[in-house]
């Protein structure tokens, strides 16, 4: 074999960074025998990995097509290193990007479970839209996503986790929160607070909208799910989110579910990684034990 899995890992680092010199410190070790390691790499490999962009390294075409192969090696590296250290094949840390819906109310149930049958796997997760998700799970920052949206990317598997739906609300006092049903005319004439582009709810409300009116009035964007939420239950807008999120909310008597028989918005809640990505026990495990609970 010509290179080492040092290079390899050195290699790793530098893509995820775009950095010699904080590849190195990650590392402890000095950026000159970080960089002395790159270049043997790339003459051994016959190609260059890299673009030097000023203090910015860039992948080249090369490098592009290495690191899906390169992160694979590692991970198995440190399976078999986990594995045989602890005897415990779930082992290990595993950083999870989530969307914002499973996060709040399936994410915590998940992890508690994982807790108790898995202790010695650690989750690291982070809330972010659908978009954000799925450009973290290509970046190599997460090694699984969760979301609520679509995704046609052919580099990415997606196996569904369970099933959601949309509802629009309106505050209590809201006129249309009195009425038995609610045209599309009254929907078209409301001002709306919705989620923010690239989120899995808004792409599926604008795709459901869409096919029967041509435009809406958009007040206001939000990220936080709270934020909109108080503005319906205290103002006179229209909003859509999940049934899931705004149950509480719902059953508090604050917000009501306006009927709009013709409208009927569900989506898959799904888990997604990257297609290349070999078998592996920890997400295995998290997935099993998702579908467990959701029984």
């Amino acid at each position: 074999m010509k290179f080492s899995l040092k290079q390899i890992q050195i290699f790793q680092l530098v893509a995820e960074l775009e950095s010699v010199s904080e590849a190195a410190k990650r590392l402890h070790m000095s950026q000159s025998a970080a960089s002395m390691a790159l270049a043997q790499l790339e003459t051994q490999l016959g190609n260059e990995l890299f673009l030097r962009q000023g203090r910015r390294m860039e992948l080249t075409n090369w490098g592009v097509w290495l690191r899906p192969h390169a992160h694979a090696l590692l991970e198995n590296c440190a399976t078999i290193e986990q594995g045989m250290k602890d005897m415990d094949l779930v082992s290990g840390e595993l950083r999870i990007g989530c969307s914002q819906t499973p996060a709040e109310h399936m994410l915590p149930h998940l992890i508690a479970e994982l807790d108790h049958h898995f202790p010695r796997l650690k989750l690291r997760a982070e809330v972010e839209n659908t978009e954000h998700v799925i450009e973290g799970l290509l970046d190599y920052r997460y090694d699984l996503g969760i979301i609520e949206g679509h995704c046609d990317n052919e580099d990415i598997t997606r196996q569904t986790w369970c099933q959601d739906e949309l509802v629009v609300i309106a505050g209590a006092n809201h006129p249309y929160a009195l009425q038995e049903r609610c045209s599309f005319a009254q929907l078209d004439m409301a001002q709306w607070i919705l989620r923010e582009h690239g989120a899995g709810t808004r792409e599926i409300f604008d795709t459901h909208m869409h096919e029967h009116l041509e435009q809406i009035k958009v007040h206001r964007e939000y990220e936080q799910t709270n934020i909109i939420l108080e503005l319906v239950a205290e103002g006179t807008y229209l909003s859509c989110l999940s049934k899931r999120l705004v149950q509480s909310w719902l059953d508090s008597g604050r917000i009501k579910k306006l009927n709009v028989p013709e409208l009927t918005m569900k989506r898959d809640i799904s888990f997604i990684w990257r297609r290349q990505e070999a078998e592996n026990s920890n997400r295995s495990a998290i997935i099993k034990t998702a579908l467990k609970i959701t029984d």
